[in-house]
């Protein structure tokens, strides 16, 4: 049983899910190493250190996998001691573009207000 709940970031307006859009469209072994760092997240929470993860600013943190020499991030954010959200997915170039913190900063203030609302359990 993982010690940190993982849930995932969900619009209210639609209830589209961006993490889950995001990864639909990669390539299926990039897809597995995506979840296989969730799932590191699930098990570790706060104690999920690099190369695995890394703390950004402003309370977003960062899962890290690579492939075929492309930086892939999923930012995401705690919501108490033992459940983190996961915003949404990027990949990357140099660093993680300061609009994509902003926009998980955001989407953390939503979880926040109204965490029932804007918040996603995956299967």
């Amino acid at each position: 049983m993982p010690q940190t709940e993982v849930l995932f970031f969900r619009e209210a307006k639609d209830d589209a899910v961006p993490l889950l859009e995001w990864l639909d469209a990669l390539p299926p072994k990039v897809q597995a190493k995506c979840a296989a760092r969730i799932d590191r997240l699930g098990e570790l929470g706060y104690e999920l250190r690099r190369p695995e993860a890394d703390f950004l600013r402003d309370g977003i943190y960062e899962l890290r996998a690579s492939y075929q020499g492309v930086h892939y991030r999923m930012l995401y954010f705690f919501a108490g001691t033992a459940v983190v959200v996961v915003s949404h997915g990027l990949a990357k170039k140099r660093e993680v573009p300061p609009r994509e913190i902003d926009l998980a900063l955001d989407r953390k203030k939503q979880v926040e207000a109204n965490f029932d609302e804007f918040t996603f359990k995956p299967e």
